[in-house]
């Protein structure tokens, strides 16, 4: 008796131990090289859509008055220069949590009339937030004397000016290094650090 035989049109059965043929999405590797451009993408959408919709604010769409304003300023900071004016600012730390009391020494050339109050305001780089503008009132003999809102510390930008602005003295007070600052800035090689012993 003959052995059946399979049929022409039958599949030949697996080999043992040869893996089995999986389609390409279950693989784990094709959708590991695909995250990258995905991701890629996403982020640039992203990053498309915060650009249309956020407002930027180093972009100021009234450029022309912006122009006027820095103008003035140059001609406020040339009006001190003109009258030789300068001054040497103090902080004087306060106890119990008060806040710190302030003093100007002004300097201007003969017959310069010192004015009864001055304007100091002190800025901080990154945050406006905190920015102070500290009235400060004639103590006699070019010094001026006055209080901040809050304690100070780090790099402040500070501008001295008087009521009608006028002019301006401006520089920047590295609190963290000294507790005085002059205005204008001295030249590097004649800069010493200066030592307030007032009231």
């Amino acid at each position: 008796m003959s052995s059946p035989t399979s049929s022409a049109g039958s599949a030949s059965p697996a080999t043992p131990g040869a893996p089995s043929a999986q389609p390409w999405y279950r693989e784990r590797w094709p959708w590991f090289l695909m995250a990258g451009p995905a991701i890629v993408v996403v982020a640039g959408l992203t990053t498309a859509w915060l650009a249309v919709r956020s407002n930027d604010g180093l972009v100021d769409d009234d450029y022309y008055k912006q122009g006027l304003a820095v103008n003035q300023r140059v001609a406020r900071d040339q009006r001190a220069q003109e009258l030789s004016l300068a001054a040497d600012v103090f902080l004087q730390p306060a106890n119990g949590g008060v806040a710190p009391e302030v003093r100007a020494y002004m300097r201007g050339r003969p017959g310069f009339v010192f004015p009864d109050t001055l304007t100091l305001r002190v800025t901080h780089p990154t945050r406006s937030g905190i920015d102070q503008s500290v009235a400060l009132r004639s103590l006699g003999n070019g010094l001026y004397g006055g209080r901040l809102t809050a304690p100070i510390s780090g790099r402040w930008h500070v501008a001295l000016e008087n009521a009608s602005q006028d002019w301006r003295l401006v520089g920047e007070w590295r609190l963290d290094t000294h507790n005085s600052v002059s205005l204008p800035p001295p030249p590097e090689e004649a800069r010493q650090p200066i030592t307030y012993h007032g009231k």
